[in-house]
């Protein structure tokens, strides 16, 4: 009988059929082969991915339009393998033609700079290659998690402890957080579904993350029946505004149940204030859940975590850690207040070929079950690893340097003739147009507001093509688009923030 073998080198062979005692023929040889290619490959992420990509003089981005990325690469899956040397080139190709988010000049997402640690821990997992839903099979990431989800309790402050868990983005622990506050609610809702409870409305701001919306589709509550709370000139949450929008819901027949706050907002960086929302909360009963996937960061700021003043009195938090904190994606936890075991009740399905409840540990370890997904890779060990090695002093200063380098951007941008800020920075968020000489006598009106709109996005095009540099730009609300600029990297300087005024101004000076 034949059987085909393929070997690490993705060589194809026909040979007899393996005798399972003997082991595979040229194992040892492959496992050798192996090695060699991770060795290969690891200097080749450590030169091209690590040094050369956090290297200010290099560029951000190669950019290639997709049909030039197309006749780049070679992305066709055939029946054999490849070579090594063409395997590790494709290697190559793709850190060469990504985008390099570890650049101290890539300012376009609120996630930025290279966290060694956190890259070491990511290394590491995929090495392992576990799954964490039961403590057999990830004894040491359970354990890690945890730790951290209470520690980061305690930031809150939540000091009786609560529940949570690590899950793929904020995004998601959005949804945990509507899906359970349904639960608390209507506990029918999980057996008999829709049918169980009357009309549910869920109430938040208009500058919150389009995840809710999301949330309302896919969780069957109709994006109809996600009620926006107006935003002040600041971008935050007007609490007699969600009054009015909790009465209005009521005087429909409807019923309130969930209400988002966000601490810091993607666009403007606007926290919105949870005393006052917890307040009217408490008063009519709701689910309070804040969205700090983005401002979460400051609860390890003294100076800064004002920012989320009464953040200990809801019932939710989404926080991502590879945001300001600089975790490797993703890094997200979904906290909950309550010690009930409400996560587990809301989403346990009890297969018992996981959780068998006759094991010979304490099964309250096994903490999949809580979770909506089977497989789980262990994320918490990415921010924990960072956490151990530079503390939480150091955690601190990077806020706080974050923060005040934003600072110094706005300054700047004041003193530059042609630049004008959107708001004043309230995070890490610097928000401002850039007016070419041609539009700058022109008089306040419509027609300079829709020549304007026009620049950023060009400006944006030759900074891409260029590969100096990387920010965002967006409209808002009647606002033409602006400049959205997000400092967090502690790799970031002065003098490229200086670099960025100069060269937006280098680029479309001409418009």
């Amino acid at each position: 009988m034949n059987l085909y073998v393929i070997n690490f080198k993705g060589e194809t062979a026909v040979g007899e059929l393996i005798n399972p005692e003997k082991g595979s023929p040229g194992a040892a040889e492959d496992m050798e082969a192996a090695e060699s290619f991770i060795q290969q490959a690891m200097e080749i992420i450590l030169q091209e991915a690590v040094k050369k990509a956090t290297n200010v003089k290099e560029k951000v981005c190669e950019w290639r339009s997709p049909e030039q990325l197309k006749e780049l690469l070679d992305l066709e899956l055939k029946d054999t393998g490849e070579s090594e040397s063409k395997i590790l080139q494709c290697c190559r190709d793709a850190i060469r033609y990504s985008v390099k988010t570890g650049h101290p000049r890539f300012f376009n997402q609120l996630f930025a700079g290279m966290e060694p640690h956190s890259m070491v821990a990511s290394f590491i997992i995929e090495a392992i290659k576990t799954s964490q839903y039961t403590y057999e099979m990830a004894p040491v990431f359970t354990l890690i998690e945890d730790v951290l989800l209470k520690t980061m309790m305690k930031l809150i402050g939540w000091e009786e402890g609560g529940d949570g868990l690590f899950n793929p983005g904020g995004s998601m622990s959005n949804m945990y957080a509507v899906n359970l506050a349904r639960y608390r609610y209507c506990p029918d809702f999980k057996e008999i579904g829709i049918y169980a409870s009357p009309r549910l409305v869920m109430l938040t701001s208009q500058e919150c993350h389009y995840s809710i919306a999301k949330a309302a589709a896919l969780l069957g509550f109709g994006t109809k029946n996600v009620y926006v709370v107006p935003s002040d000139n600041r971008g935050k949450m007007i609490p007699s505004a969600l009054e009015e929008k909790i009465q209005l819901a009521k005087s429909e027949g409807a019923v309130p149940f969930f209400v988002n706050a966000t601490a810091g907002t993607t666009v403007l960086g606007a926290f919105d204030p949870i005393d006052e929302i917890a307040n009217i909360c408490e008063k009519h009963n709701l689910w309070l859940h804040v969205d700090a996937c983005w401002g979460g960061g400051a609860l390890v700021s003294k100076k800064h975590k004002h920012l989320l003043k009464g953040i200990q009195r809801v019932n939710s938090v989404a926080w991502n850690l590879h945001k300001m904190l600089m975790a490797t994606l993703q890094c997200s936890a979904f906290l909950v207040r309550d010690k009930s075991c409400l996560l587990q009740r809301c989403h346990c399905a009890g297969a018992s070929y996981l959780f068998q409840q006759d094991k010979f540990y304490d099964v309250s370890y096994d903490t999949g079950d809580k979770s909506v997904q089977c497989s789980r890779k262990p994320d918490a060990f990415k921010f924990w690893l960072v956490w151990k090695a530079v503390g939480t002093r150091e955690l601190e200063y990077r806020v706080d340097r974050a923060l005040a380098l934003a600072r110094y951007l706005a300054q700047e941008i004041k003193k530059r003739e042609g630049f004008r800020l959107v708001i004043e920075p309230e995070f890490a968020n610097v928000c401002f147009w850039y007016i070419p000489p041609s539009l700058r006598n022109l008089p306040e009106s419509p027609e300079l507001w829709k020549k304007l709109h026009t620049v950023a996005p060009v400006v944006k095009e030759r900074m891409m093509k260029k590969g100096s540099m990387m920010i965002g730009y967006q409209k808002h609300g009647d606002k033409p688009n602006f400049f959205r600029m997000v400092v967090i990297s502690p790799q970031v300087s002065k003098q490229d923030l200086d670099f960025v005024l100069d060269e937006i101004h280098r680029l479309g000076k001409d418009l």
